[in-house]
């Protein structure tokens, strides 16, 4: 018999964090499930890592050469058995109700495939956030709830990978982009919430763990901004007017601003008017550009508060500003 949720944990040359992420997988409190962890390229440290794990839940899929997280991601889910896919990062853990919380929530869905994603613990050396720090408004264009900041600092509208659960016909349906490097669940947020069957429904509590440790390499912590500049172009039609001002005075202010370049600052800033930027755009605009992003950070965590989130319950085992 096919398992309820099927869990897809992309990981490559990462044994230590991938054993954590799936422990924290098969610790959930809903326990029919599969974990698909899906090894990017030959990695023969992290299958014996995970070969010692002796739970018969826990299949392997090792790839014969590295394609990245998206790609892996959707390989993952071409192999799951699911009627529920849910994605967790490898460097990612969960608290052990999600699974529970995001099903009894799906249940309420008025469309028949809904994305149920939930609040998350950012956490680094310094403190914890709990993000969102609110929810889309009744009404609220998805691009703009993402996109569109309320004060300085980002954290408003958040959606990341680990927190997302969607039906597996519908991750099949709207894969992820192979081949983008940032903002991969933003872009497979605004495309899947795009299709007629789909609605985006959020858990109030934060059920995800995510682990920024700021010594360790990230695809976060990339900065191509002119890759994502054509990639902002050349999906135009999934923001609002206001939301493209909004992410390109934001997102791609802080990937541009370490360049310190007046013609990339010209080139946003037009860019961005030929949406629709309010007031606070132009002054996150600017913050971006004139403050150092140590001092951002800095003052980012006294006024938004990091040291606010709830302590986390333990599973079983740089930001934007």
């Amino acid at each position: 018999m096919s398992p309820e949720v099927s869990v897809v944990i992309p990981t490559c040359n990462r044994p230590d964090l991938a054993t954590r992420a799936v422990t924290s997988a098969l610790g959930q409190t809903h326990a029919d499930l599969e974990v698909v962890v899906v090894i990017d390229g030959p990695d023969p440290a992290t299958e014996e890592a995970l070969a010692a794990i002796p739970d018969a839940r826990l299949r392997v899929l090792p790839l014969p050469e590295r394609g990245k997280a998206p790609n892996a991601r959707n390989q993952g889910a071409r192999a799951a058995t699911g009627r529920w896919t849910a994605f967790l990062d490898d460097d990612d853990e969960w608290l052990p109700a999600k699974l529970d919380v995001q099903l009894k929530l799906a249940a309420t869905a008025k469309r028949p495939s809904p994305v149920v994603a939930t609040r998350l613990i950012s956490r680094t050396p310094r403190s914890d956030t709990v993000m969102p720090r609110r929810l889309p408004a009744p009404g609220e264009p998805l691009s703009e709830y993402f996109t569109v900041r309320k004060g300085l600092f980002y954290g408003d509208g958040f959606i990341q990978t680990s927190t997302i659960m969607a039906p597996t016909e519908l991750v099949r349906r709207v894969p992820f982009t192979v081949g983008l490097r940032r903002q991969q669940e933003l872009d497979w947020a605004l495309r899947a919430t795009a299709q007629d069957d789909v609605e985006l429904l959020y858990a109030d509590e934060p059920l995800v763990l995510w682990h920024q440790d700021e010594d360790r390499e990230r695809i976060s912590l990339e900065n191509p901004w002119a890759e994502q500049l054509d990639w902002l172009r050349a999906n135009r039609t999934l923001f609002t007017p206001r939301a493209y001002s909004a992410f390109t005075m934001s997102v791609l202010s802080s990937m541009a601003a370490p360049t310190r370049s007046r013609q990339v600052f010209a080139e946003l800033l037009r860019e961005a008017r030929t949406g629709r930027p309010g007031a606070i755009d132009y002054l996150t605009f600017l913050q971006i550009w004139t403050i150092p992003p140590s001092v951002r950070h800095t003052l980012r965590d006294k006024i938004v508060g990091r040291r606010t989130a709830p302590e986390a319950e333990t599973p079983t085992t740089a930001d934007v500003a």
